[in-house]
């Protein structure tokens, strides 16, 4: 099943890879000025410019985002725990109450009733900060795989001569059809994983 993260990482990598063609088209303007028959030549030469990135298949194989969503993951569950030995602590001291209430007077149940609102109302309190500081790590860790796909598509794709690079993911992309030779996912995926591992080092 896929988590809203996971769902929401595809989504923005789709347009990352869609909006490669600025980064990958620096030199437009010199193209423009050459020569017709250097023109030509360049055309020729460079025979696939529009090519496509499987983006599934890209966060499946690509290491960071594994490690990436192993980090998230565990923090997640982390705070889940967190959460729920909270939960507990203020359930059993509710149960505490209402086992003793009919022995107490009503100047007795006051304070404690008092005590045990304002302590709700923190763990609520806690719950929706815990949820925001998820979120924000989630958006922080998503930030950092876009910039480390795209900074690689910028200069892969000049280097190859790619004009546009392309995303296509199942049931939410703009190709229909694509030619298996202008699918370079997994020489992506290798080069991704490669510098991903010097990293590491």
């Amino acid at each position: 099943m896929k988590t809203p993260f996971s769902i929401l990482t595809k989504l923005s990598l789709s347009l990352l890879l869609a909006g490669s063609v600025a980064a990958c088209n620096q030199n437009k303007t010199a193209d423009k000025t050459a020569t017709p028959a250097a023109a030509g030549t360049a055309a020729t030469a460079k025979a696939n410019e529009l090519v496509f990135v499987n983006s599934d298949t890209l966060l499946n194989k690509y290491a960071y985002f594994k490690d990436m969503s192993s980090r998230l993951e565990t923090k997640g569950k982390a705070a889940q725990a967190d959460l729920a030995s909270k939960g507990q602590a203020f359930q059993r001291e509710v149960a505490e109450y209402q086992k003793n209430v009919n022995t107490l007077s009503a100047e007795q149940r006051a304070p404690i009733e008092q005590r045990l609102q304002r302590k709700q109302q923190e763990l609520q309190a806690y719950q929706q900060n815990a949820g925001a500081q998820v979120q924000n790590e989630q958006a922080a860790e998503q930030a950092k795989l876009y910039e480390k796909v795209a900074d690689f598509l910028k200069v892969y794709a000049k280097e190859k001569g790619y004009k546009m690079v392309m995303s296509y993911q199942k049931g939410n992309s703009g190709i229909l059809y694509g030619d298996a030779s202008l699918d370079i996912t997994n020489e992506v995926v290798a080069k991704l994983n490669e510098a991903y591992a010097k990293e590491k080092k």
